[in-house]
This record gives structure tokens, sequence and C-alpha cells, in this order.
């Protein structure tokens, strides 16, 4: 009885284990086109699936990604997205991608998808990219990858780290970037540290940033571009 008990036991842990670790299955249909319709009777990844025999070719079609984003900003770089949003036939694809354009030292601040691996080709122009890993051992700092990459030139972005790209070049620069999740998120980290709504309690910044909180209060008081 005990040696059944033991084996019963790791069976139970094996399978626990197993739905603990799973992530993003794949689906168990050909398609589930999203749509905002309460009365569509699955609901697959945050989104409800078309009924099958509604479904068009125009369900899995985007167009206008060779138009250029407006890079008319602070930041000089323009973010057009195609994930599930606006491409419902994404729904439970687990892909998504975007378009990226840079002015002539434009930047595509540091930023980390909270659920995808970002995988980016340069179209046109040169960038300086770079990533950071998570937090290392004690009296350790974060390590930086950084590399400069010219046309055709591919590079991998972690899933969950923190990146940047920068048009070191005095001409424009386009890259397309595809992600491992059909609603991959973003997080500009110094508009969500410094623009959040409402504000970060300025002690709070001033301690971890280790500055005086009058900086802090500045940087709160400063408009945060938005590139997406």
């Amino acid at each position: 009885m005990a040696f059944k008990s033991i084996v019963l036991t790791i069976a139970i842990m094996a399978v626990l284990s197993s739905i603990s670790h799973a992530f993003d299955p794949s689906p168990l249909q050909d398609f589930c086109v999203a749509v905002d319709d309460a009365k569509s009777a699955v609901f697959v990844n945050g989104k409800f699936c078309k009924d099958p025999k509604l479904v068009m070719a125009d369900d899995f079609f985007k167009s206008g990604l060779n138009i250029p984003g407006n890079t008319s900003n602070q930041l000089g770089s323009a973010v057009t997205a195609v994930n599930v949003n606006n491409l419902p036939g994404l729904n439970t694809l687990g892909i998504s991608l975007a378009r990226i354009d840079y002015a002539s030292y434009g930047l595509n601040p540091p930023h980390t998808h909270p659920r995808a691996t970002e995988f980016l080709v340069v179209l046109e122009g040169t960038l300086y990219i770079g990533f950071v890993l998570s937090n290392p051992g004690p009296n350790m700092k974060n390590k930086l990858f950084t590399k400069i990459l010219h046309q055709g030139d591919v590079f991998v972005f972690p899933i969950g780290l923190i990146h940047f790209q920068f048009n070191v070049g005095k001409t424009k620069a386009v890259a397309l970037a595809g992600l491992s999740s059909q609603n991959p998120g973003v997080i500009t980290i110094a508009n969500a540290v410094f623009g959040s709504d409402p504000p970060i309690n300025d002690d709070v910044l001033a301690k971890a940033f280790q500055v005086d909180k009058k900086v802090v209060d500045y940087l709160q008081s400063q408009f945060w571009w938005d590139n997406n």
C-alpha cells in the first residue's frame, strides 16, 4: 500500500507540474477568429470565436503596412502593430508583428513585452540595439548585450527582457518585428515609472533611483510620448 501511495503521489505531482508549466497551448481547431460578440459560444485567449460558417478571407487580412509611421514626435519613432486587436484571425495563433519607423537618430525607447519574444529584421538603415538581462546575484550588475544592425540583419530579444533600438544613421530606418504572441503587450519603462496615473509616490521613486525628490517631481511632470 505504501508503494502504491508513493506512485499515486508522484503521478499527481507530475500532472500538477505539467499544468503549472503549460503556456499558450496549441489550438485544437483550424482557427478562432476574434469577434466582439458576447453571444458567441466559445471564449478563447480573451476573445470570443466567430462562427466558423461566417468567417471570411478578410478576417485574416490587413493592409497598410507599407505606409511609414509618423516619426514627427519627441522620440523620432513610430510602431505600427499588427496583433489580434486589429487582425482578428490571429486569435489563438500565438504570433503578431509590427513595423517600426525611425527618423534620423530616432529611438524606440527601453521597453519590454511581457508575453513575447521579439524577432527584429532591419529593412533599411542602421540601428544600435540592445537588451538587458534580469537581476543577477548579489554585487553584480545586469548584463547588457548590444549590437549594430544593418540592412538584412536579424536579432532576437528574449521574452520579458528590457530592450531598445536607436537609429544611429543620418537617414531614416525601418524594421519589422515578429512576436511570439497574438497580443504581446508592451511596457515602456520611462512611461510606466514616471508617467503612471496616478503617479507613483515620489518618496518611493527617490529612494529607488537614489535621487532627490525634486528630480523625480520634474520627471513626473514631463509628457511621456507613446510611440505605439
